[in-house]
């Protein structure tokens, strides 16, 4: 559509944006004038939707443009392509140093970030996300002891019984207490390529030197990448946290500033695509070591982060292109982060992908008003590997129906998050089965208020009839792929742990004069 030298993609993935500030809606709480200034100059979508309500799902979905329950590793349509922030797609396979899934081995030429997630374990003072005390069977615990003791009194055991038990109890607590104290040290690491940078990492004005990376990155290869100046610059703004707690409104305002300035002094701003959007909604059951709550808000939206109501998918989508995209425009058709893939490798000159399905859709003629509607007829939403909900938007209607056939169990009940858990899970004993399946009509319902029924609406069961003969289709398309959540996958293994120094000095490496290469220390 547009020759590649005259193109690049900038893309901003914010994690849970939505916690510091409901950017694009109509009742900004905060200032974030780069962000507003980027939304007049481009255009919103604001019937946006992530692939997945979780970070890694919904990342891997926008890199490939398919659903995550289609994806196993697979290599990414890159060129001259940056990624700068959190990772969070895997590191390693066999072997400590072996990198398989490392940015580098999946179409991107650098990488400056962390490769795991972004824990609050990372930042002294804020706690640990391994609330294992929470889901302990304390009941039980105290039942076996107290019946341990009377058995004794009554001569039935020994004492070497119950200090037995005494011991193994303690050792327990002790080994995870250990585990909590050492995951800092094992989980913390700072990469630049393939090499260790400080692990584990400082928190403190992590943000500043992830976009001193990515702006050296643009100005190093702008105008030196092969067959032309083709970049794309993946800049997550959901960094590590500064020491005073979530990256605030502020920071990621000066992330927008420092980018689009150097875009604007390069001459890159008309030939540089930018887009802004979060993986997933806030995480509404996020508090602090201190009990504060630090979860956000949603807006209008249902629930959060881990689930598949509009509070968990529905995010911002800003699009800028000057001259080829109009500005100040809005679109309230359904779109999804997976339709980035394929428009940018449309506007790279390349092909979509002929040996698999790609289920997101070039945008362009959405962006450029050459089409009204979306190409999404049909969004299905899964919970883990379990179809959860199906959003159809019939052609020729402003309707957009949605059908929940399971939803997670709140608690407390008259909330709309998991705090017992501190998210929402989706195996059948947390959540509730619906038959029929829960039915909204968005365009008029976009909060999932209440649901519909066969007496308030006469296209009930023709609209769920629809909805499932799409679900047959859908399940037709999908391959058989490795489960990502065996047993086995989902096992910790120590061995594959990045270990800059020895597991004796708790792999740490502190300010050091150079990096050290990844795997060659034991």
């Amino acid at each position: 559509l547009f020759p590649c030298s005259c193109f690049h993609a900038v893309s901003f993935i914010c994690l849970s944006l939505s916690q510091t500030c409901s950017v694009i809606a109509d009742d900004v709480i905060c200032r974030t004038p780069n962000i507003d200034q980027l939304a007049k100059e481009g255009v919103k979508l604001t019937h946006h939707i992530a692939a997945a309500s979780l970070c890694t799902p919904s990342r891997a979905a926008f890199l490939t443009g398919r659903y995550p329950v289609r994806s196993v590793t697979e290599k990414i349509f890159c060129f001259f392509f940056l990624s700068a922030g959190k990772w969070h797609l895997g590191l390693n396979c066999k072997s400590r140093g072996d990198h398989c899934h490392h940015p580098n081995n999946h179409g991107f030429s650098y990488f400056f970030g962390i490769p795991l997630t972004n824990l609050r374990d990372c930042q002294p003072g804020h706690g640990t996300v391994f609330q294992f005390h929470k889901h302990l069977p304390y009941r039980t615990m105290g039942i076996v002891l107290l019946t341990a003791v009377v058995l004794h009194y009554r001569g039935v055991i020994g004492r070497r019984s119950i200090l037995s038990f005494m011991f193994l109890l303690l050792s327990v607590t002790g080994v995870v207490v250990a585990f909590i104290m050492a995951v800092p040290y094992l989980n913390c690491v700072l990469l630049r390529d393939h090499s260790i940078v400080e692990q584990p990492y400082k928190s403190e004005n992590m943000t500043q030197r992830m976009v001193h990376e990515a702006v050296g990155f643009i100005e190093r290869y702008w105008n030196s990448a092969p067959g032309g100046k083709r970049i794309h610059v993946k800049q997550p703004a959901g960094l590590p946290h500064t020491k005073e707690g979530n990256p605030g409104t502020e920071e990621t305002h000066l992330v927008f500033e420092d980018l689009m300035e150097t875009l604007d002094r390069l001459g890159l701003r008309g030939k540089t695509l930018v887009y802004l959007t979060s993986d997933q909604g806030a995480h509404l059951e996020e508090i602090s070591a201190r009990g504060d709550a630090h979860g956000g808000s949603n807006g209008i939206y249902k629930a959060g982060k881990s689930t598949n109501w509009e509070g968990g998918i529905r995010v911002p989508g800003i699009l800028r292109w000057p001259g080829k995209i109009p500005g100040g425009r809005q679109i309230d058709e359904p779109t999804s982060n997976m339709d980035l893939f394929p428009t940018v490798v449309q506007l790279s000159g390349a092909s979509v992908p002929e040996d698999r399905e790609i289920d997101g859709h070039d945008l362009m003629d959405l962006l450029q008003g050459r089409a009204a509607s979306s190409k999404h007829e049909f969004l299905f939403h899964y919970c883990s590997a379990n179809l959860n909900a199906v959003r159809w938007h019939p052609q020729n209607s402003s309707s957009v129906w949605k059908a929940f056939y399971f939803t997670p169990n709140f608690y407390p009940e008259d909330k709309t998050a998991c705090f017992h858990t501190l998210t929402c899970f989706c195996t059948p004993e947390y959540v509730t089965f619906h038959d029929p399946p829960l039915l909204f009509d968005l365009s008029k319902d976009p909060s999932e208020s209440t649901p519909l029924t066969p007496d308030t609406e006469p296209a009930f069961h023709f609209v769920l009839a629809t909805m499932q003969e799409a679900v047959k289709m859908h399940r037709r398309s999908l391959k058989p792929v490795e489960s990502q959540l065996s047993p086995a996958n989902l096992m910790w293994k120590p061995w594959l742990q990045p270990c800059c120094s020895t597991v004796t000095q708790l792999c740490q490496c502190l300010e050091l004069d150079s990096p050290v290469v990844v795997g060659y220390t034991v």
